[in-house]
């Protein structure tokens, strides 16, 4: 990097989350500790989302998700690259590239772990030589699980002088609707996997995400409808614990097997009743169902689906909120349960705070020896993001009693 003026730059900022990451960084950097300006394709739009916020001397850089040349100068410029440009499968690749090869930090909120593997296999090696050190899944898919599982195990370990072995995420309750771009990479995935059955058959391996060689071979629990020992209440399949789990077990492999190597990690909702949980699975089954077959897709995607750029208003974002809880066994039986809550609609104002956070924390925060390479939230960022996420983010992690 030959002149790294800015500690962040926001790419895709005329997005409807890099819109509300925007304001969000104006309010919360306004002091000037972090350096940053905002990015993306359309130089009108960036004069737009400038002016709509009121933001004073930020830099526009105008820069095309296609054009090698533009990232490139755009990232010599900069430590760390958010990027909000997804779908990731569609639109990602070439940045990544871009970004491990001149030694750019990069974080981003994708949740399409197909895309995470091949961003792994094609550009770890230049990342390590680089020093880039790549962080996907920075949003509400995967920091409060893989966080959570992090803080969890480090009171586990306090308390009973060893890892649980087997830990349960439970959704107690959670408000806000999806965004247009999980909506939008959801559609990508099942479009790549319809016509794929070597990525089908990856999707269904809980640790594709992990290293060579991590040695894992203990089978994961499928979640089913059933009565929960563990909540207490009926639980269903949670729609994100497709991506959640591999970035778990991920973890767990690059922290030297730290959880172990028999770690069982599970993700499911809680329920009213039977019949709340048989709706919700079967509603979630009906629309993968219907996103396989092109004529119901197409229909979805033009008149049910939200689309990218589309979200609710910011007084349903501040309404929103989240509560998730986590249950650890360790091998000797002893049980400890932690809490993570979240202040504002997973799907935007949430996820908006936890992006920009992780950023400032990669700029900033990580010591200098840390090498490149792709790593997950809670294996490089770990307590120094909880901390930030505590103070900043509108987030809150805590043992249960």
């Amino acid at each position: 990097m030959t002149d790294t003026r800015f500690d962040i730059i926001v790419y895709g900022a005329t997005s409807f989350v890099g819109q509300i990451i925007t304001r969000y960084m104006h309010q919360q950097f306004a002091d000037g500790s972090v350096r940053w300006a905002i990015a993306g394709r359309s130089l009108s739009k960036l004069q737009s989302v400038r002016d709509t916020i009121g933001l004073t001397g930020i830099e526009l850089i105008v820069a095309d998700a296609a054009d090698e040349d533009a990232l490139e100068q755009m990232c010599a410029r900069t430590k760390v690259v958010m990027s909000t440009v997804g779908p990731y499968a569609l639109y990602g690749d070439l940045l990544v590239q871009v970004c491990a090869t001149t030694g750019t930090h990069y974080c981003d909120l994708t949740g399409e772990p197909q895309w995470i593997r091949k961003m792994q296999a094609r550009h770890e090696a230049d990342a390590i030589k680089s020093g880039a050190r790549i962080v996907h899944c920075c949003g509400f898919d995967s920091i409060p699980s893989d966080l959570g599982v992090h803080f969890l195990q480090q009171r586990a370990r306090a308390l009973y002088g060893q890892p649980c072995e087997e830990v349960a995420m439970r959704v107690v309750s959670i408000k806000g609707g999806a965004s247009g771009g999980t909506i939008a990479s959801m559609v990508n995935m099942v479009k790549e996997a319809v016509g794929d059955a070597d990525l089908r058959r990856e999707l269904k391996d809980p640790y594709s995400l992990c290293p060579p060689g991590h040695r894992f071979t203990v089978p994961q629990r499928d979640v089913k409808i059933e009565h929960d020992t563990a909540s207490g209440g009926w639980i269903a399949p949670f729609i994100m614990a497709a991506i959640n789990t591999r970035v778990v077990h991920r973890s767990n492999a690059m922290s030297g097997n730290s959880y172990g190597l028999r770690f069982r990690y599970e993700e499911a909702t809680i329920a009213r009743s039977k019949a709340m949980a048989r709706a919700a699975t079967w509603g979630v089954n009906a629309l993968m169902v219907g996103l396989a077959l092109p004529p119901v897709r197409w229909l979805l995607e033009t008149a049910v689906l939200p689309k990218p750029g589309e979200g609710p208003s910011e007084k349903a974002q501040i309404e929103g909120g989240f509560e998730l809880m986590f249950i650890g066994v360790t091998p000797s039986g002893d049980t400890i349960r932690c809490r993570v809550t979240g202040d504002r609609d997973p799907g935007y104002g949430s996820t908006a705070k936890m992006l920009s956070q992780a950023a400032a924390c990669l700029a900033l925060d990580v010591p200098d020896d840390v090498p490149g390479g792709f790593w997950t939230p809670a294996t490089i960022l770990g307590d120094r993001l909880i901390e930030r996420l505590q103070a900043h983010a509108g987030l809150t992690f805590e043992v249960l009693p």
